[in-house]
């Protein structure tokens, strides 16, 4: 129940402590946010800082609006903040240097987004001097717990304040509050819930409440528009892609966001994953992501020619690790750091180009050209000619490789026999 402004809201203690707080709410424009800003300013006193934090799905309209919106809901400031450089530079570089695929299926988009979106929100009341930080999550999902455990951390002595969840309200009765407090905003739901960041965008309806059911193709909010196959390079330097098609761009976010635009049309990068949730159960989403698919692909493409097996081994390990611990929102781990260097280390020599074929609904992944490419003739040439060993050599390699196994069938043969 939703307490009365008129009247509970005067004679609740608890409510008059919470008087003139200053609290930082993690703000999307969305419904549920929207409900956050009224409640806290009307029914707790508190003066409300909206922040929005960008990681790659507003445009420069919609961060204008979404600030006209926060104002009018009564909110006592607004602040938008770009975190796509910085959340490319501390986070996305890593899934790419470990080819990160949730399920060996999903780039971690919301995943990894919302744990930055939660860094920045306890940064920035930090710095505004808050005493309390608020999220519009419900207690049904993955990001109460990222954003709770984000401010925990860095928290300090924050108050951790969750309308939506404490209150456990349904859709229409936030509408009807917001109503009834002068905001008749049209707040129809789409089939579809889409959250748009620069790695990816999920998409969640009705049919990934099931276990059987297909998104169908206007559930995506990136239509099949280009039909005509292209061939497009990939320029990577160091592991991080740093050019489309032979232009080279400042920073990578740009070259990503100029792959998404290319192969977008294509409807590329479609699929539902299905993983384990942070609260323990089973959960399916749809996705596309178009650019970090086709990067992850052309990046490990690439690895596969310049690295070691070794290398390639133990890199699949931990970053099987950073992204496991990464959606279950342990980025402030000190492993995390630990994995960082390691992935970091092994991309050396992860530099050259990945020839990529776009088609409707997928992609073709042709070769690459590097200066490290480890498939040297000037060795042999796999099925064809050997120029670095004899066949005698082989002979002598292949028998001593024998031994343990020889062994092991000749000791067990004989206990056989004795059985």
């Amino acid at each position: 129940m939703i307490p009365n402004s008129d009247t509970e809201s005067t004679n609740n203690e608890s409510t008059n402590n919470m008087s003139h707080k200053k609290v930082v709410l993690a703000y999307s424009g969305g419904l549920d946010t929207s409900f956050c800003i009224k409640y806290l300013t009307l029914e707790k006193g508190m003066e409300v800082h909206a922040l929005t934090v960008n990681t790659g799905g507003f445009s420069a309209e919609e961060i204008t609006a979404l600030e006209a919106r926060a104002l009018k809901l009564g909110a006592s400031g607004f602040k938008a903040i770009d975190a796509v450089p910085h959340y490319y530079d501390k986070c996305i570089r890593y899934l790419v240097y470990g080819n990160v695929l949730r399920n060996n299926t999903y780039p971690l988009s919301v995943s990894a987004e919302r744990v930055f979106q939660a860094l920045e929100v306890a940064q920035y009341a930090q710095l505004i001097g808050a005493q309390a930080v608020a999220h519009g999550s419900t207690g049904a999902g993955n990001d109460q717990v990222r954003f709770d455990l984000a401010f925990q951390v860095l928290g300090e002595h924050l108050e951790i304040i969750t309308p939506i969840r404490d209150l456990k309200l349904s859709r229409a009765a936030e509408i009807e509050y917001l109503q009834k407090n002068g905001v008749d905003w049209p707040w129809e739901k789409g089939k579809y819930s889409i959250n748009q960041g620069i790695w990816g965008t999920s998409v969640g309806g009705a049919e990934t409440l099931t276990s059987h059911q297909p998104l169908p193709e206007e559930a995506y909010p990136t239509p099949l528009t280009k039909t005509e196959p292209i061939t497009v390079s990939l320029q990577f330097e160091k592991g991080e892609l740093t050019g489309v098609d032979g232009k080279t761009f400042s920073h990578p976010t740009q070259a990503i966001q100029a792959l998404q635009k290319l192969a977008g049309p294509y409807a590329i990068g479609r699929d539902i994953h299905v993983g384990d949730t942070i609260i323990g159960i089973k959960g399916r989403v749809g996705f596309e992501a178009a650019a970090p698919l086709l990067i992850i692909k052309a990046h490990h493409l690439l690895e596969k020619h310049v690295l070691t097996k070794w290398q390639q081994y133990w890199k699949e390990q931990l970053a099987n690790w950073y992204g496991m611990l990464l959606h279950e929102g342990q980025y402030l781990d000190p492993a995390m750091r630990n994995i960082e260097t390691f992935l970091e280390d092994t991309q050396q020599n992860v530099s050259g180009t990945v020839f990529v074929q776009l088609h409707p609904y997928r992609f073709e992944l042709l070769g690459i050209e590097s200066e490290y490419d480890l498939m040297n003739s000037g060795f042999g040439q796999y099925g064809e000619v050997n120029k670095a060993w004899t066949g005698d050599d082989v002979k002598g390699f292949t028998k001593v490789l024998s031994n343990q196994l020889k062994i092991h069938h000749f000791v067990n043969q004989q206990q056989e026999h004795h059985d």
